[in-house]
């Protein structure tokens, strides 16, 4: 599931928020977390979508999403 996120940016990231020094499992476990997190959210989003009969899944359908989270 992580193969979606990239490592590089999030080491980035954290590094740009103070981290000096950033080990890869600790990149990892994020990515990891992020990609469940994300797919959690997904589909939370797409259960909303289909209660309205719609397809596309939109901006507001992830915000909600984000309110159950």
């Amino acid at each position: 599931m992580s193969e979606y996120i990239s490592w590089s940016p999030i080491r980035r990231l954290m590094k740009h928020n103070g981290a000096v020094i950033v080990a890869r499992d600790a990149v990892n476990e994020l990515v990891d977390w992020m990609s469940r997190s994300a797919e959690k959210l997904t589909k939370t989003a797409l259960t909303l979508t289909k209660h309205s009969k719609r397809k596309k899944v939109t901006r507001d359908d992830i915000l909600l999403a984000i309110k159950y989270f």
